[in-house]
């Protein structure tokens, strides 16, 4: 009888190591925070993801060369917009409930081709993420911070590592988003220079519009 309090405080104290650890290793991106584990543990029965926005024919696109407001006649309202990144189009579109009114050229991360699996590739992910937060940005203009990785992320990301696609003590990454350019250099746009680390990015002056028109909680989707 006197063994069990030793054994219970033993208990608590490998259970409260073990909490710590954890902890320490989802801050470094190892593994996901807590409140994400539902939804990444739900192997093999996970819900596929499905394609948000419709299928862009560009020639149906209105004059770009007009804002948002002129083409919707009024201030756009951020719950009703969404956007669309298209990779291999290098093209970010605005939809508003769900049909597409104004598209805007872009480039990605130095790894244009591929899904995003670790830290580091330099690849844009492809998925949908809400919108965590978004401010201004004292190099890009802006910064619409994107909520990547989400749990799709995470089983992709250990995919990766147990079929031997990647290092299996590479991290996820984070602080993905949708930013402009340093100041004066818009060309790296109109060259299609791919420069980022995984970002989308921008003209400075389309990232101006776009984030006048979005809020955080805003849908974005990813695609190839």
């Amino acid at each position: 009888m006197k063994r069990q309090p030793k054994r219970l405080v033993l208990v608590m104290l490998l259970l409260g190591s073990g909490a710590v650890l954890y902890c320490l290793l989802a801050r470094l991106g190892f593994v996901m925070a807590p409140k994400d584990l539902p939804g990444v543990l739900c192997l093999p029965r996970c819900p596929a993801v499905a394609a948000l926005h419709p299928a862009i024919d560009p020639a149906q696109l209105p004059n770009t060369q007009q804002s948002l407001t002129q083409l919707l006649g009024s201030a756009p309202d951020p719950e009703k917009v969404t956007l669309l990144v298209e990779k291999s189009a290098y093209r970010l579109t605005v939809f508003y409930d769900l049909k597409p009114i104004k598209s805007y050229p872009i480039v990605l991360g130095i790894a244009p081709e591929g899904d995003k699996f670790h830290e580091g590739d330099r690849k844009t992910p492809e998925g949908i993420y809400p919108v965590r937060d978004l401010y201004d940005h004292p190099t890009w203009s802006k910064f619409i911070w994107l909520d990547y990785p989400t749990a799709q992320s995470w089983r992709e990301h250990f995919a990766a590592k147990l079929t031997g696609q990647i290092n299996p003590l590479l991290t996820i990454g984070s602080e993905i988003g949708i930013h402009g350019v340093p100041e004066g250099q818009d060309g790296l746009i109109d060259q299609g220079s791919n420069w980022t680390w995984g970002c989308v990015s921008l003209k400075n002056a389309d990232v101006d519009e776009i984030y006048g028109a979005i809020g955080r909680g805003t849908v974005v989707e990813i695609v190839p």
